[in-house]
């Protein structure tokens, strides 16, 4: 099986030209959304911190690591980006990279940009991001303060769930138009494994980055600056 399916990076042809199309219409709406939402999200103090998160997930997503023979995965970053500044900025930033990689770098299909900005930068983000506002509300009830460690847990645990919800985006979509020989069947269950074990590296990264960002501002950490009766603090 193609190792892009792996990587999340969809390229031509591996769903139709209808569904293709489809799910530009949906990438297109939803960044709108976004874009109307993010401001929001950030102020003057914030924006550096969004370039950085984009340069970042930018690097990490060109870095690829090994799953099984012959096969590699990358950092998908819509629960860092989500955690750190925001879900709707932080889909806006996944989906800057991923125009920038299409366009410039042959990362991902032209064509298959709408249902990779989808997969990733919607569907990843939105995932991660509902998970992370969840088990914080759980673990700040009736505290005063949240350990910094707690903090790590739930970045790691949305970093999972957001990578594996984007990889059954695919499989959706492949459902709908794939136009591969390949069972679904076989697509679902590979993409399912596959996207476990890429999460769980992701997950480890987006921990550590998150726990240090709290650690040194935890002011500027969306997630935080949205619960003002809990802050993190070492531990």
């Amino acid at each position: 099986m193609n190792v892009q399916y792996v990587a999340m990076h969809m390229s031509d042809g591996i769903v139709n030209a209808p569904i293709s199309l489809l799910f530009g219409v949906i990438a297109l709406a939803a960044l709108g959304l976004c874009a109307w939402r993010a401001r929001e999200e950030i102020d003057e103090r914030t924006v550096p911190l969004a370039g950085l998160v984009a340069a970042f997930i930018f690097a990490v997503q060109m870095v690829n690591f090994p799953i099984l023979p012959g096969v590699s995965g990358h950092l998908l970053g819509g629960a860092l980006a989500a955690i750190l500044v925001g879900p709707y900025t932080g889909a806006l930033c996944v989906a800057i990279v991923l125009v920038v990689q299409s366009l410039l770098f042959a990362d991902g299909g032209v064509s298959a940009l709408g249902t990779n900005i989808t997969n990733m930068a919607v569907i990843g983000v939105a995932a991660g991001y509902s998970l992370a506002a969840l088990l914080y509300r759980v673990v700040r009830r009736g505290r005063t303060d949240v350990p910094v460690a707690a903090v790590g847990v739930i970045a790691f645990a949305a970093a999972v769930i957001g990578t594996v919800c984007a990889a059954m985006g695919f499989v959706i979509e492949y459902a709908l138009g794939g136009a591969a020989s390949t069972s679904l069947g076989a697509v679902a269950a590979y993409m399912f494994g596959t996207h476990v074990l890429i999460g769980i590296g992701e997950g480890i990264i987006t921990a550590l980055t998150v726990m240090a960002v709290v650690r040194a501002r935890p002011d500027l950490v969306y997630l935080l600056r949205t619960s003002r009766s809990a802050v993190a603090v070492p531990a």
